[in-house]
């Protein structure tokens, strides 16, 4: 028999920190790769003038000074699905976050106009059924006759191909659409 085993202290294990290969030094910070989180950039296709050009027109945009009939305004669309439960989500608790069943029953989509006028400070949303050019028309209609009436607006927006002043002249009879497009300066 091991004497040193055989006479320690009764009662309870041993006190005392076991370094196991798992554990790390209590100084390092956790550096767990997380795949669901990235970052999205714009990176450039090599050598396309149209590209540059494009950016250079944007950033000397942001660089302006606008008079007070101006106002710059920046445009991005998104669809989002819309789903409905198929089972009774459970109670909330307090403390506990809410707990939903993964089954759903897919119920269409809907279009998001993003509109923001930064130096304005106003910021709406226009939801759509669908995302079509004219919904698109129709967003610059407001823009012109209901959000800024009076003012000439400058139009901050990706190179969709439903993203052009064009699509007035398929929704709106050629004077009307001359009359909007002269109010918006597209970049």
């Amino acid at each position: 028999m091991d004497t040193g085993i055989a006479w320690r202290p009764v009662g309870g294990t041993q006190r005392g920190r076991h370094d196991f290969e798992r554990n790390r030094p209590a100084h390092v910070k956790k550096n767990y790769i997380k795949p669901w989180l990235k970052q999205i950039w714009c990176l450039p296709p090599k050598a396309n003038a149209d590209f540059v050009y494009a950016m250079e027109d944007v950033l000397s945009v942001y660089q302006r000074d606008f008079a007070a009939d101006t106002v710059l305004v920046g445009m991005d669309e998104t669809s989002k699905q819309q789903t409905k439960e198929t089972r009774t989500p459970l109670a909330v608790r307090s403390g506990q976050p809410a707990i939903d069943d993964f089954e759903y029953e897919r119920n269409g989509t809907a279009n998001r106009f993003m509109v923001c006028a930064p130096l304005a400070g106003w910021r709406p949303v226009k939801v759509t059924d669908r995302r079509t050019r004219q919904d698109f028309a129709e967003l610059l209609k407001d823009l012109v006759d209901d959000y800024f009436p009076n003012k000439k607006i400058v139009l901050v927006m990706d190179n969709l191909n439903t993203h052009k002043l064009s699509v007035l002249y398929d929704r709106y009879e050629p004077a009307e659409a001359a009359r909007i497009a002269r109010q918006i300066a597209v970049h």
